[in-house]
């Protein structure tokens, strides 16, 4: 256990953090899947950008890697170029 004030305070700001992180993965997570399974062109169109979007944000923000991001909406486009 800490025993500094900054120390009990960053474990604090850590386990805020490690939640809001794990629920934006989990989000993105449900997007690819939900994107994988799509069929239809103009729905699959709509869930990339939104996929796209969240892949950029939480790149920006270190919790994803920047290549893996960048290799995940390449792979996701290519997915819905397929269908059509």
């Amino acid at each position: 256990m800490p025993q500094h004030k900054s120390s009990v305070k960053r474990v604090r700001q850590d386990a805020k953090r490690r939640l809001r992180n794990r629920y934006q993965k989990v989000r993105l997570r449900t997007l690819v899947k939900a994107l994988e399974a799509e069929t239809d062109q103009a729905q699959a169109e709509s869930l990339l950008r939104e996929a796209q979007a969240q892949l950029d944000r939480l790149a920006g923000r270190r919790v994803v890697h920047p290549n893996r991001a960048a290799r995940e909406k390449g792979r996701l486009a290519k997915l819905v170029d397929n269908l059509g």
